[in-house]
């Protein structure tokens, strides 16, 4: 019996493959430009960069699904991170899930973020934050975090007004340890 992932299980992604693959790196770099009002523009070089600081980085596919999270200790300069190093000890945020339109409903973001739940479990830390919009809306991500037990910390309004972020935590629980199998 192997290790190997389920065919549309999460796929580690390193600097290395984005780097190799340039078709690869061009599917996640679409994937992530093409929801660009909800996570941010990449350039392949900066994707590149976050990928090689990620605490984890993973994708369901060539293009179907990716997640890209960062412990407390990265060399990351987003607002948002920033927000909540300056707020929490340790934690692992979680900059950008996206999931392609064509794959969505296969429970993609799930399984991306169980298999981090259970990855920041391993490593000791005892929460997971990101950010979701809220101006502009993204009612979706809303429903599909607040299903996964996260919370709400905390408001702001980023890039000169351009967008209004809720901050959100979820603490982990035993549970969330060796989740990855359901």
């Amino acid at each position: 019996m192997t290790d190997a992932p389920a065919a549309d299980g999460p796929v580690a992604v390193t600097a290395a493959d984005v780097a190799e693959d340039g078709a690869l790196r061009d599917a996640l770099v679409g994937l992530n430009n093409a929801h660009a009002v909800e996570l941010s523009w990449l350039e392949p070089d900066r994707f590149g960069r976050l990928v090689a600081e990620a605490f984890a980085a993973m994708r369901i596919g060539d293009g179907d699904a990716l997640l890209l999270a960062f412990d407390h200790d990265a060399d990351y300069d987003s607002p948002n991170f920033l927000w909540f190093r300056s707020r929490f000890d340790r934690f692992v945020y979680v900059d950008r899930i996206v999931v392609a339109s064509r794959a969505r409903g296969r429970g993609h973001a799930r399984r991306l973020y169980r298999r981090l739940f259970d990855r920041a479990a391993r490593a000791g830390h005892g929460r997971i934050v990101c950010e979701v919009n809220s101006d502009p809306p993204n009612p979706e991500s809303d429903a599909f975090h607040a299903a996964l037990g996260f919370e709400v910390v905390g408001v702001a309004t980023i890039h000169g007004g351009a967008k209004t972020v809720r901050y959100l935590v979820r603490d982990l629980r035993a549970e969330d340890r060796d989740a990855v199998s359901g």
